[in-house]
């Protein structure tokens, strides 16, 4: 399925407005999508389409993931099938490039991508759940549809590692609320940038100087209406931050203390005040588990897939 005809429309409208947990250098890029789509130059037929969404499956009994074990199938929102995937199987996500809740005409957004891993949870072949992310952030509004299936997954008695290359911000939230996080290296991976932020653009003073004139009028029972937008236009940036941002930070942070309780050194300078760290200082301060590709990941997930079923077995 693809998304609807006016999907530069739902492109911008994620893009300009609410708050992001995203790695600044991708912030920056963000602004490039929004200058090409309203750009003349390029129309919008040229933009390439989506390709369907790639999902890796790889059967416990099989070797290296690189090797020839497992296999991966396309799918589309209402064409997937687990039923010829072998029992105890594990299946592979990507969560790759700027994270939005919506899916447009260029990706998927992260409501698709949770469908899609729900599938897989709610399936009786499916054993374990890999997350391959390589994500500066996104939205805000990106991560509860893989915060909910995640959740879903674990009750469910299925684990969900994630396996991550760069994984900063929105990304870090999401990959916190797994079993476990693995750096697929130590030469580039990243980890962090624990933080919020929100930029917007105040075109006004360019179409005044055109000659439009903006009129602005609320009732009179709207008092704190847009207030700390209308300050944050004027270079006020006090309340905005008290009554948007601030909240959204101590929520990250208090959800990233707990998912890594006992493991993470709250001391470090940076840590959950945006640094970025590198795999191995991530790894030395308890942001992460483990260094390894993506093979250890599922070999990982599928461990902790065992784990649970002897559990519950001895339980019963």
């Amino acid at each position: 399925m693809r998304p609807s005809a006016n999907w530069q429309y739902l492109l911008l409208s994620q893009i300009t407005r609410g708050a992001f947990m995203i790695d600044p250098r991708h912030a920056i890029g963000l602004g490039d999508h929004v200058s090409h789509i309203l750009s003349k130059d390029k129309p919008f037929a040229e933009v390439p389409e989506r390709e369907d969404f790639k999902i890796k499956l790889f059967n416990p009994s099989e070797g290296s993931i690189n090797g020839q074990s497992g296999f991966q199938m396309a799918v589309s929102q209402s064409d997937s099938s687990y039923d010829s995937v072998p029992k105890g199987s594990t299946a592979i996500f990507s969560i790759h490039g700027t994270m939005l809740k919506y899916g447009t005409w260029c990706d998927y957004g992260t409501e698709e991508i949770a469908g899609f891993i729900r599938e897989a949870v709610h399936h009786k072949n499916i054993g374990s759940i890999v997350l391959d992310v390589d994500s500066g952030g996104g939205s805000v509004s990106a991560i509860p549809p893989l915060l909910q299936v995640i959740e879903e997954a674990k009750a469910a008695g299925k684990p969900v590692v994630a396996s991550v290359d760069l994984c900063a911000s929105a990304a870090l939230y999401t990959a916190s609320a797994c079993n476990s996080i693995i750096a697929t290296n130590s030469v580039s991976s990243e980890i962090g940038s624990i933080g919020v932020m929100i930029s917007f653009w105040d075109v006004i003073p360019k179409y005044e100087a055109e000659g439009y004139k903006f009129h602005k009028i609320y009732a009179t029972q709207s008092t704190d209406k847009n207030q700390a937008f209308e300050m944050a236009l004027e270079g006020k940036y006090d309340l905005i931050k008290s009554e948007l941002l601030d909240p959204l930070a101590i929520e990250f942070q208090n959800h990233f203390k707990a998912a890594r309780s006992g493991k993470l050194n709250e001391e470090i300078p940076g840590i959950l005040t945006g640094k970025t760290f590198f795999a191995k200082q991530a790894l030395e301060y308890g942001m992460i588990d483990e260094i390894g590709p993506l093979d250890l990941a599922v070999e990982r997930a599928q461990q902790l897939a065992e784990a649970i079923q002897f559990s519950n077995n001895y339980k019963s």
